[in-house]
């Protein structure tokens, strides 16, 4: 692995150790990673997403990488249903597995992987799979999925509609596509580069702040379910997707394993618990998908970059 990918691995393993660390301290508040995650969305993503896509040339191949996260959450949402109906599992813990199994971290530690392990011309592929695969998946089936196993109604199209157009990750999107016909001053470019820089080490943070593993042992078979649905189903579908259609090792096919092989999202799980969709699983499939997914998807790059260079 080349020297910058090992630095910036390390950078994240680090980031998640000291989150870990002052978890369990008195010198942060409790909670403290919520208002690090409102850093990261609306300052530290939108800055990247702003930069990245300005210049980022679209490719017609880029559709496919995009529809990826529609039909992993598909496949799993039918998998979790039948596996629900075959084990008898509590109709709250199948909704959890559907919405924190189905959806990976695209943003948050997709992100700082992609750079890690190829820079950041990658960066562009990864955000339009983040905004337009699964954060708009989350935000459309995903409430529906939550407010049906929740047994609520589900939020009306205005609401989801408003809580689409209002993410300033996304209000950075189309801002960097209307923009493109004019560059970008040196001094905002750099700026924006730095604030940037922000993301990985910050939603590191976060996530080791959350991590809990209290919950490891009564929920192991669940975890083994919805982790091995993540972790080893999703970017195995998508290695075989590749290979059958005889795909190149290109920055779209090395970027769109990575983002398929991303642990769970954290805004997945926010609305599982938001809708009191087993809690303690949740928790347990984040804090633990997090750092193994951290393993498992440099794993599965290596791995593809093998079998794709034979």
């Amino acid at each position: 692995m080349p020297e910058p990918a090992v630095s910036n691995l390390l950078v994240l393993v680090a980031c998640l150790v000291v989150g870990m660390l002052l978890q369990h301290t008195a010198r942060t508040p409790a909670n403290s990673h919520q208002a690090l995650n409102a850093v990261i969305l609306q300052v530290s993503l939108p800055a990247v997403t702003l930069r990245a896509l300005h210049s980022f040339d679209f490719d017609p191949s880029h559709l496919w990488p995009v529809l990826m996260p529609w039909a992993l959450f598909g496949v799993g949402a039918a998998a979790f249903w039948s596996i629900g109906r075959w084990l008898h599992l509590p109709r709250a813990s199948v909704g959890a597995l559907t919405l924190v199994g189905g959806l990976g971290n695209t943003s948050f530690v997709g992100l700082p992987m992609i750079e890690s392990l190829h820079g950041r011309d990658g960066l562009g592929l990864g955000l339009l799979i983040d905004q337009l695969g699964s954060y708009l998946v989350l935000a459309t089936v995903g409430l529906l999925a939550a407010a049906f196993y929740a047994g609520n109604a589900p939020a009306s199209g205005r609401e989801m509609l408003k809580k689409i157009v209002t993410f300033p990750p996304l209000i950075a999107l189309v801002l960097a596509l209307a923009l493109r016909p004019l560059p970008f001053p040196a001094a905002l470019d750099a700026a924006l580069a730095r604030i940037g820089d922000t993301l990985a080490p910050l939603a590191l943070l976060s996530v080791g702040l959350q991590l809990r593993l209290g919950a490891l042992r009564s929920r192991a078979r669940l975890l083994s379910i919805g982790l091995g649905y993540k972790l080893v189903a999703c970017p195995a579908i998508v290695f075989a997707v590749l290979w059958l259609f005889e795909a190149q090792l290109t920055m779209t096919s090395r970027v769109s394993l990575i983002e398929a092989a991303m642990p769970p999202m954290i805004g997945a799980g926010i609305v599982a618990a938001e809708s009191r969709l087993d809690g303690p699983l949740v928790a347990t499939m984040i804090g633990i998908g997090i750092p193994v997914g951290l393993v498992t998807a440099t794993l599965w790059h290596h791995a593809f970059a093998h079998v794709f260079a034979i």
